[in-house]
């Protein structure tokens, strides 16, 4: 059983609020992503499960125990850095070997040579084990890292960033591979990045971290299609929502008067549940769909080829909206075009807090 609770826990530094009020449940077995970008606090929440870093306040749970005054090594956690960590003139095999030659955990020679011989094999990497880690490839000394974390055996891993500062190739290729490991595993981790790529490919459930505070969590489905506010709309996805200011009023959205302006149908305005007034209107680039002689008209302002298909940047009244459409389509600067709207996946939030009216 290697269930993590967070309850009210908040670190600060000096004046600086790293952590504030943060309570997270990560289940047994689960593959939980903190995602978040640089400064929220992904990192010092990590350091703080791992201990080596004490709250100021709230409590720290592993398998229901409080561990707040357990040290590192009674946690049983291991932590995979985004800088690799390892011991340059030592061999893989003795990076591999060194954790389980500790004071506090001792191991026979021969459960130590089981468990490095298993770890190299999983991880494909037996054909290294008496080379010097200075002399490995990024991507080696990575994998190497996460035998080190591995070999172990560990209730719970912790995953700061590690694949950061991989060329993009092999971040997409070691994805997979960790997720699968996971599986394999059966273990806990707990996963810190700001790649929502890596978020979405990777985690069962996200939590969105913003400035020390838990924005949302959920699937990463729930993540991209129910967001709690526009933090989280705009921090997922890619291409980024489509946001604009617009008023609610006798059942109709006006955007810009006469020329983006449409009935709500029963559907939203029983999501609305009445509401009236200014909102921010988000919709994601793949629900906008091109028209051929209805719709709203507008001109292309851009065109992105990226092979599988365009991403079409469209101006109304110098309003940009961008969509998704298939790759067969051909556009000229300035030309004139339709599009209509899946009225199904609009989002609506209040004006000034940004707030969802109609997440869930």
């Amino acid at each position: 059983m290697a269930q993590v609770t967070l309850e009210n826990l908040t670190k600060k530094f000096k004046n600086v609020t790293a952590i504030r009020d943060l309570s997270i449940d990560i289940q047994d077995r689960e593959f939980f992503v903190l995602l978040g970008p640089t400064g929220a606090g992904k990192t010092t929440t990590l350091r703080c499960i791992a201990g080596l870093e004490k709250p100021n306040a709230g409590t720290i749970k592993i398998a229901g125990q409080n561990v707040n005054e357990w040290g590192p090594a009674e946690r049983d956690v291991a932590i995979v850095f985004q800088y690799y960590s390892l011991y340059p003139h030592y061999t893989v095999r003795q990076n591999l070997e060194f954790p389980l030659k500790s004071k506090i955990r001792t191991h026979s020679p021969e459960e130590i040579s089981r468990r490095v011989a298993k770890v190299a094999q999983t991880l494909q990497i037996d054909h290294l084990m008496d080379r010097k880690t200075d002399k490995l490839s990024g991507g080696e000394m990575q994998r190497v890292a996460i035998g080190r974390a591995i070999v172990r055996e560990p209730r719970i891993f912790l995953m700061d960033e590690p694949l950061s500062n991989l060329d993009a190739k092999l971040r997409e290729s070691l994805r997979s591979e960790l997720k699968g490991l996971q599986m394999n595993l059966g273990a806990t981790f707990l996963y810190v990045t700001h790649d929502q790529v890596e978020a979405m490919t990777m985690g069962e459930r996200i939590g969105i971290l913003n400035k020390g505070r838990l924005i949302q969590v959920g699937t990463p489905y729930d993540i991209y299609n129910s967001p709690v506010n526009t933090y989280v709309a705009e921090f997922v996805g890619s291409p980024a929502i489509n946001l604009f200011d617009g008023i609610i009023q006798d059942n109709r959205v006006v955007v810009i008067k006469d020329d983006l302006e449409f009935e709500l149908d029963q559907s939203n305005l029983n999501r609305l549940k009445g509401f009236s007034g200014e909102v921010k209107i988000g919709i994601r680039s793949e629900d906008l769909e091109l028209a051929v002689d209805d719709g709203f008209k507008g001109q292309i302002y851009g065109v992105e080829d990226m092979g599988m298909g365009k991403i079409v940047t469209i101006s109304i009244n110098d309003h940009l909206l961008r969509a998704t459409v298939d790759a067969k389509y051909e556009f000229e600067i300035d030309a004139n075009v339709n599009f209509k709207m899946n009225q199904a996946k609009l989002h609506f939030f209040e004006k000034n807090s940004g707030a969802s009216l109609t997440a869930g």
